[in-house]
């Protein structure tokens, strides 16, 4: 993947967000020879403040826009972003190729509804390609990463609290063999993980940062890598089969590296030809879905790193994977704008070609249940699948902004959505939706 940070790059700067829209559009009435934005009528316009599920269902804009006053309409502005939304691509206009081939699949699913947007949260993202920033570990309980901070938020108590900070000194209290003891200063954090206690934050220098949520301070600090390429892309925290919690880490020195999370000893390090911007485990620990810095991605043995099938079929790099419940079903999420699902024991053909709106598939995760899949884009649109319908029927959830991150809780009753932006910045949560019977209340 790129070495360019968020700040970087100008791709997404040319994509204005809703702050400078508002100042573009004081300028043009200023040329039309109207009057000048007053500073009360600007500070209307770009004051935020949350949205309840009650004042969506009355007609507020769920992120707070006030459109009434703006002199463009959502659909409108909607059709622009669109229209000028730059997807980055390594690949010459493999976007394009898939725009004329591939057909989107019908909207009309209602899964999940729109349950809160929180302002006091502000997500923000490090590097562009890499949106895996937040985490749900309960119905109630997110982190995130803000800045450099790593954030938790309770949606029951509405109470933000700071878990870790690294722009200063981090260094472990436990003593393991590997840690770096003298710890870091102003580490980058591109990006995170957790699960249950446990929780994980990935380098742009390819550090790793293990925390446990039930005490106090770092547990572990090691530097996977000192090559110079060696920002940590994606991590994942699951339970072994022999026993204990692991955690895999993804890097763009081309390394994949299993390490324990009891003992934080390093157990496997696969190397590959090209910078692994994503890997995920099957359910049964015996397959790792490698993506990377090719147009191929890899079904590699857990044991030995061998490949056992190759992924052929998307036109750019890519940057996501993940695994249905079942242990057959991945999907693998491309700059070429598709999300494409397979099936393990026949690799040959994709099961789905999945089109999105305006840019590269960042983000996937299926739900425990395997009924659902959540798709990120880069921005502005988060789509759930139904995988029974075999993901021909999708939910569209819509908005403005860059997506840092989506997650499901465990339970899968909750969706929550980053969103980075200047003004905008916020969480969403959407909560799954139910339908019971009028027999239901005697149960």
């Amino acid at each position: 993947m790129s070495s360019e940070r968020a700040e970087d790059y100008d791709y997404m700067a040319e994509d204005e967000d809703m702050a400078e829209f508002v100042d573009d559009m004081n300028e043009d009435n200023n040329e039309r020879g109207g009057a000048e934005m007053g500073d009360d009528e600007y500070n209307v316009l770009t004051k935020v403040t949350d949205t309840s599920s009650a004042q969506a269902r009355s007609g507020k804009d769920i992120q707070g826009i006030p459109w009434d006053r703006l002199n463009i309409t959502r659909d409108n502005y909607r059709m622009t972003r669109l229209e000028q939304y730059k997807n980055y691509e390594n690949i010459p206009s493999s976007g394009d190729a898939v725009d004329k081939e591939c057909k989107q699949m019908e909207k009309g699913g209602n899964y999940y509804e729109f349950f809160h947007n929180t302002r006091l949260v502000k997500p923000t993202i490090l590097h562009f390609q890499l949106r895996n920033l937040v985490w749900a570990a309960s119905k109630h309980d997110v982190y995130l990463m803000s800045n450099y901070s790593v954030m938790h938020w309770s949606s029951i108590s509405s109470n933000l609290s700071e878990i870790l900070n690294f722009s200063g000194h981090v260094a472990p209290t436990e003593k393991h063999p590997g840690s770096i003891l003298e710890g870091f200063m102003q580490t980058q954090i591109s990006t995170l993980a957790v699960k249950d206690n446990l929780l994980v934050a990935g380098g742009f220098q390819g550090e790793l940062t293990c925390k446990r949520l039930d005490k106090e301070g770092v547990s572990f600090c090691t530097r996977t890598t000192y090559d110079d390429n060696a920002i940590t892309n994606a991590l994942e925290i699951y339970d072994s089969p022999r026993g204990g919690i692991h955690f895999m880490a993804s890097n763009n020195d081309c390394g994949v590296r299993e390490y324990d999370m009891e003992s934080f000893q390093l157990l496997n390090h696969f190397r590959f030809p090209w910078p692994v911007n994503h890997t995920s485990i099957s359910p049964d620990r015996k397959l790792i879905t490698v993506v990377g810095d090719h147009l191929h991605g890899l079904l590699v043995d857990s044991q030995n790193g061998k490949t056992v099938s190759s992924v052929v079929g998307h036109l750019d790099y890519s940057f996501a994977s993940a695994w249905h419940p079942d242990g057959n079903i991945f999907a693998t999420g491309n700059q070429d704008k598709t999300c494409r699902v397979w099936d393990a024991r026949k690799v040959s053909t994709p099961i789905a070609v999945l089109k999105g709106n305006l840019g590269a598939v960042r983000s996937i995760r299926f739900s425990s249940d395997g009924r659902f899949m959540v798709v990120a884009e880069p921005a502005d649109f988060v789509h759930v699948y139904d995988t029974k319908a075999d993901y021909k029927m999708r939910q569209e959830i819509d908005f403005f902004g860059e997506i840092s991150g989506v997650s499901l809780s465990p339970d899968d009753e909750a969706l929550y959505i980053g969103i980075w932006d200047r003004t905008y910045a916020s969480l969403l949560q959407y909560n799954k939706r139910h339908q019971y019977g009028y027999m239901d209340c005697y149960l």
